[in-house]
């Protein structure tokens, strides 16, 4: 089969048609194409470049009239070679606004055809390629003021952007755009070959712009002296930043969108467990309550949507993200501990079990994400009518049909789009058991819909948050199967995402492993591996973790303090950055900077506590001056300050169950600055060669021991539950 040529450009040579067509061949013909151009027998118009790319997000845009182009040096090179400007788009598979783009303009025959014969397109995967996105989203912030995705830039041949933005409507006037897509690129182009200084000039002022934005400019060491090392004042200060804005009614901030991230749960419960300040525990709480009974949870199969376009959290955009359930699990698992709610404790367990049930990949890690939209609509696969409700859940009765509509707050008329979104006005766990069967009756139902799109690619970063979800709640919750699902997908990554040399790989899709992997992920991976040791309590973890940050040194260390996001053979861009925000994710940086001070507690080595000193110094000016921009960094600030426990529970060979009642009262206590070791008897020695505070550490009677220590201070060894209550509740 032979695609069309496309719109405004010229055939492809041979080879590259040959392997096109190769790859059109093996598609399976009972998959309908993923575009409106389409022939007669439904095969696809037209194919680009990308067809020959694994990424989800690309193959999306296989069949689009534009002539894309992957990143890479080939597509620079023939804008070089052709005099033209780069047009570079950024998105990510399940992003519903570029699935808009893409319909309303990258489908747009006339738009691709203006495109093809005046620019060089190139489409990036951003969760592929973070590095790319953070260097060229620096530079649509500073030129719009904001930005997102998809994300929307004009570049030289030399890689250097002088224009970009976000999403654009295809023609003028519509969507209210004074200018569409078709006439900014119109306008661009012209200015790009009528005026080449003016663009130079453009794009100089926007790599020193973005240079700084990511890198900062170094202070001279008479001008900085040596500034303390950031402290507890700064966590204070975050606090008390976030009070004004917090929304008293619904949680979270007042701003819309509203995204879990916007305020550092975390931070809040450590704030709390430290000072008793209740106003802390209150933020935290409220936001947890009211995210888990809004339309932003999955009131069906568990698991939490990408962020709330209103105010009360009840419409989402539906995208769910495998990263954000992570996170979400953690502060979930850390707020039952703190406050020993069910309801938090329930919502760890949906959203663990949603994960293991619809993104679990074959080999043992995690998909990255599901999209907002199904046939090409935005929520349907989520959303009922009340007629729909009632029809299905007839045959359970009409009371339990009754109670139903009334817990989930469904109307007649819907409330959003004529449809509804399934919320919970007034949380009562008693009726959420009670409505099991019908929960149970309806996900039956919505699983026969049509499914949205999955994104099957495994990503080193969050399938390493994962692992630390699946660990934290498998030992808080005392539920093993999420500790053996957290080993697979540990197993997993530390065989299938590597490259032959053994080098971590941050991409897995269609059994093979590539691209080199990034500072996030080598953090996330490895304080998933010191989560899971602390589960499992298997060694072969804490080792791993130890090699991976090894590795993450020599890697990507900066020797002025911190870390880079690329290592330094990594290509090299227009400017390396230095992460010093946490978004939605956390960076690098602050799980990278937590994970030292947690090893520096395990092996007593005392380089880790210097590299971690480093880092805080290198980033002290941010997070003296913007310590709410680096909210999980306070994490790793918190845990500096404080005074680690070190805990070794020990056992007789033979005898791991007698060491319940002990871990039960670690696992029910919430010690956000600790590392914890055990074994049996006959572990623990060599486990001292990596972890010193156990060495020596014996059953006492024959008895499971626990040891709890401070700085090599340990008090005396216990073999009762109540005692070790008292004693957490006394040190901690």
């Amino acid at each position: 089969m032979q695609a069309a040529v496309l719109p405004g450009s010229e055939p492809f040579a041979l080879p590259l048609q040959q392997r096109l067509a190769r790859a059109l061949a093996g598609i399976d013909p009972a998959r309908a194409p993923r575009t409106q151009h389409r022939d007669e027998q439904g095969r696809p118009r037209f194919s680009n470049r990308l067809l020959l790319e694994s990424s989800p997000y690309l193959l999306q845009h296989a069949h689009n009239p534009v002539n894309w182009f992957p990143w890479g040096d080939e597509a620079f090179a023939e804008a070089a070679r052709l005099g033209r400007p780069v047009f570079l788009s950024i998105g990510y598979s399940t992003c519903h606004w570029c699935h808009v783009m893409e319909s309303e303009s990258f489908e747009d025959e006339e738009i691709a055809g203006f495109l093809n014969s005046h620019y060089v397109a190139v489409k990036v995967d951003r969760e592929e390629r973070p590095d790319i996105d953070a260097v060229y989203m620096s530079a649509v912030q500073q030129l719009a003021g904001s930005g997102g995705w998809p994300m929307s830039v004009w570049l030289s041949a030399a890689r250097e952007p002088f224009y970009g933005g976000t999403y654009f409507p295809p023609r003028d006037g519509e969507r209210g755009a004074r200018l569409g897509f078709l006439s900014l690129l119109q306008a661009l182009s012209d200015i790009f070959q009528r005026d080449p200084q003016r663009v130079r000039l453009a794009c100089t002022a926007m790599v020193q712009a973005i240079r700084l934005d990511l890198h900062g400019s170094p202070a001279s060491p008479a001008a900085a002296g040596e500034p303390p090392l950031p402290g507890r004042d700064l966590v204070d200060a975050t606090v008390e930043h976030f009070r004004p804005l917090f929304d008293e009614v619904h949680g979270g901030l007042r701003r819309l969108p509203k995204f879990p991230s916007h305020l550092p749960l975390r931070l809040l419960l450590r704030h709390h467990r430290r000072s008793g300040d209740a106003g802390s525990l209150r933020m935290a709480v409220l936001t947890l309550e009211r995210m888990a009974a809004g339309g932003l949870y999955d009131q069906l199969a568990g698991g939490f949507h990408r962020y709330s376009t209103d105010g009360e959290w009840l419409l989402p955009h539906f995208e769910k993200m495998l990263y954000d359930n992570a996170l979400l699990v953690v502060a979930y698992a850390e707020a039952f501990q703190l406050t020993g709610r069910a309801d938090f404790a329930r919502v760890v367990r949906e959203t663990c079990d949603y994960v293991l049930r619809e993104m679990s990949d074959a080999g043992g890690g995690f998909h990255s994400a599901t999209d907002a939209d199904s046939e090409g609509v935005e929520g349907r696969f989520f959303v009922w009518s009340e007629s729909e409700i009632r029809h299905e859940l007839a045959s359970l009765g009409e009371a339990t049909t009754r109670r139903f509509l009334a817990h989930y707050g469904v109307r007649r008329g819907g409330n959003w789009e004529g449809s509804n979104i399934l919320h919970v006005p007034q949380p009562d766990e008693q009726a959420w058991a009670a409505l099991a069967g019908a929960r149970a009756r309806l996900r039956e139902v919505r699983a026969r819909r049509v499914q949205p799109l999955r994104d099957d690619k495994v990503l080193a970063s969050w399938n390493g948050l994962m692992i630390s979800a699946l660990a934290l709640a498998g030992r808080i919750l005392d539920h093993h199967p999420y500790v053996l699902a957290a080993a697979r997908a540990a197993d997993f990554a530390l065989t299938g995402l590597r490259a032959p040399g053994g080098r971590l790989q941050r991409c897995y899709k269609d059994g093979q492993a590539r691209q080199d992997a990034f500072l996030d992920d080598h953090a996330f991976l490895v304080a998933g591996l010191i989560d899971l040791y602390e589960a499992s309590f298997d060694p072969r973890y804490l080792r791993e973790a130890l090699l991976l940050a090894d590795a993450t040194e020599v890697l990507f260390a900066d020797p002025a303090g911190g870390w880079f996001m690329t290592s330094h053979d990594h290509e090299t861009l227009i400017a390396r950055e230095k992460p010093a925000h946490d978004g939605a994710e956390p960076s690098g940086t602050s799980v990278a900077l937590m994970n030292v001070l947690r090893l520096a507690t395990f092996t007593g080595a005392g380089h880790w506590r210097r590299i971690a000193e480093r880092a805080l110094l290198a980033h002290a000016a941010v997070l003296t001056e913007r310590p709410f921009s680096m909210g999980e960094a306070l994490l790793a600030v918190e845990f500096h300050a404080a005074t680690v426990l070190e805990i070794v529970v020990v056992w007789p060979d033979g005898a791991a169950a007698t060491a319940a009642p002990l871990l039960d009262i670690l696992r029910r206590t919430f010690l956000p600055a600790h590392a914890l070791a055990g074994g049996a008897e006959s572990a623990i020695d060599s486990l001292a060669d990596r972890v010193p505070f156990v060495r020596g550490r014996r059953a006492q009677g024959n008895r499971a021991t626990v040891y709890v220590c401070q700085q090599g201070s340990c008090d005396l060894p216990l073999t009762d539950p109540t005692a070790l209550a008292a004693l957490l509740r006394r040190v901690a």
